[in-house]
């Protein structure tokens, strides 16, 4: 019977492969009829963390769509080899190990962003101040454009879906907004409420107000520097009482050991 459960395994495996292998199963297709199920699985910073470690050379769509292939794949292999004495148990352990197929590539994406969390947020605050130059000349829209080309990477799609939204009459916070959201560093939303009101603020007085524009920028450079290196501190700090703590073990155990050497004496 065992082997029975394994033949019918390995056939409704084989004929599954080629089935996806000819075209007969389309997981495009099956993506497309049923994109807004899926969509509501990805996390809200999927993109973003995805963007901050590849920046633009990878598209946050197609790995996401490899990540609901793994589930699915990985789900439907568990579920054949139990096939021969399912149980709800073993359903549910099929979901569980599909569902970590499907999640291990957020851990990862996460993982980075965490290790590289002061880098990244460093980034917003000195692309803002080294357009400085371009908003004392041109409108702030007008800068933004200009700017793309020398841009982190990381923001390039996100500042020309802002550019876009402004040039086809959206005059209000909302592009700023929806900038900020996509982008998750931090004080994002600050620091495009600043730009915002840069971008409304009256001509003749834009020097003033772009001198309040830059000084609170460079708050925010400061800012996320003073976090950067109270980081690191705290790594060294933590590398630091872990050497302490080691060598402090490691002495008692001579201790330790040379009192029991003394005793057997």
């Amino acid at each position: 019977m065992e082997n029975f459960a394994w033949e019918i395994v390995l056939v409704a495996a084989i004929i599954m492969f080629i089935m996806f292998y000819t075209g007969q199963i389309s997981f495009n297709q099956l993506m497309l009829d049923n994109e807004a199920l899926f969509r509501k699985l990805k996390e809200d910073d999927w993109d973003f963390l995805v963007k901050s470690k590849y920046g633009n050379k990878v598209n946050p769509d197609i790995l996401f769509n490899k990540r609901i292939r793994n589930f699915v794949v990985t789900t439907t292999l568990f579920l054949l080899v139990f096939i021969g004495n399912i149980n709800s148990l073993k359903v549910l352990a099929s979901f569980v190990v599909g569902y970590f197929a499907y999640k291990i590539s957020y851990f990862f994406v996460k993982s980075y962003y965490k290790k590289h969390i002061n880098e990244i947020n460093e980034m917003l605050p000195h692309y803002l101040k080294s357009i400085e130059i371009l908003i004392q000349h041109y409108t702030v829209p007008v800068a933004l454009a200009k700017s793309i080309d020398d841009a982190p990477s990381i923001f390039k799609d996100g500042l020309q879906e802002l550019i876009d939204a402004i040039n086809s009459g959206n005059n209000t916070i909302e592009p700023y907004m929806d900038f900020a959201k996509t982008y998750p560093v931090r004080d994002s939303m600050r620091m495009m409420r600043l730009l915002y009101r840069l971008s409304i603020g009256r001509q003749e007085r834009k020097q003033e107000q772009l001198i309040a524009f830059s000084k609170s920028i460079s708050n925010l450079q400061q800012k996320a520097r003073e976090t950067k290196y109270k980081s690191r501190l705290d790594k060294m700090e933590g590398m630091t009482m872990k050497m302490l703590i080691s060598t402090g073990i490691g002495v008692m155990i001579i201790l330790l050991l040379g009192v029991v050497q003394l005793m057997g004496m």
